[in-house]
């Protein structure tokens, strides 16, 4: 696999797949392997993807500074990337956690990005508000399920702050349309796959700044794509339209009955909708 040095001498690495013009991708967890995301429902029939592995997960090293996990200081391993790409801009596409990471980066670095793709995007970096009704609405679309009682019950328990890690067991299956056992594989695998140190350091004190971001994306002109999942409870739609609001040429996207990962619950849906916004035209 392709490897090169963060600014801090940390090795990096990063995976191609696919045809096409390059997509950079920054994966979620937070803190995850980016092995998760695989070739994102087929997408890599029209992009090269361009997987990150960031510092101390996947094949990267871990760093010397375990404080460097923190997500505003890895937006130079981003730009790093870019400069050994020898790309003078990006179209990025980040999942979850990495949208965080995505927004850092372009705020900080504007003219770098020529397309965004966030899917289902945290929004700690935007400081949004996600309310317990906003996920629990969302969570009783999935009411007839067989296994919504008791998902529903721990989902309550987190919302209210009274989460046990069985409550996070429990609500394991609103992260997918479907409970199956290729979920449940793929579920198993994500535990494997998280640096959990990384991820108690990502989004530590000073990480963000939302004020400053939101200042930034409001000028940020290039074309935007927030694809929310319907019955997604960890980005409800209603916030990622509000999402979607902050940039003022971005689209929303809503893939029906899709949950946290979209690409793994209709993935012909999922490409479409991304190859057709990245094919927007860059701004002038």
């Amino acid at each position: 696999m392709p490897t090169f040095p963060a600014p801090d001498g940390t090795l990096l690495t990063y995976h191609l797949a696919g045809e096409g013009p390059p997509l950079v991708c920054l994966p979620g967890g937070p803190m995850q392997d980016s092995a998760y995301l695989g070739d994102l429902g087929g997408l890599t029939a029209h992009r090269t993807l361009i997987r990150l592995d960031l510092r101390g997960t996947g094949r990267s090293h871990r760093p010397a500074d375990p404080a460097s996990y923190r997500c505003d200081r890895q937006v130079d391993d981003v730009e790093a990337l870019r400069e050994e790409l020898g790309l003078d801009h990006l179209d990025l596409l980040a999942h979850c956690a990495g949208a965080n990471l995505a927004a850092l980066y372009t705020a900080r670095h504007p003219d770098r990005v020529a397309r965004l793709a966030l899917i289902t995007p945290s929004v700690y970096a935007v400081g949004l508000d996600i309310t317990a009704d906003d996920r629990l609405r969302t969570a009783r679309l999935r009411r007839h399920e067989p296994w919504f009682p008791p998902a529903y019950t721990a989902l309550e328990a987190v919302t209210e702050g009274r989460a046990t890690p069985d409550s996070w067991q429990s609500v394991a299956p609103f992260w997918y349309a479907r409970w199956d056992e290729e979920s449940q594989a793929f579920r198993a695998a994500e535990d494997e796959q998280r640096n959990n140190e990384a991820a108690g350091v990502y989004a530590s004190a000073g990480a963000f700044h939302p004020p400053t971001t939101r200042a930034a994306l409001t000028a940020f002109t290039a074309p935007v794509l927030v694809l929310a999942g319907e019955a997604d409870v960890a980005g409800p739609p209603r916030v990622m339209s509000e999402y979607t609001g902050l940039f003022p040429n971005a689209r929303l996207v809503v893939q029906p009955g899709a949950a946290h990962f979209p690409w793994l619950d209709d993935g012909e849906r999922f490409v479409g909708a991304v190859a057709s916004a990245l094919a927007d035209t860059v701004r002038g």
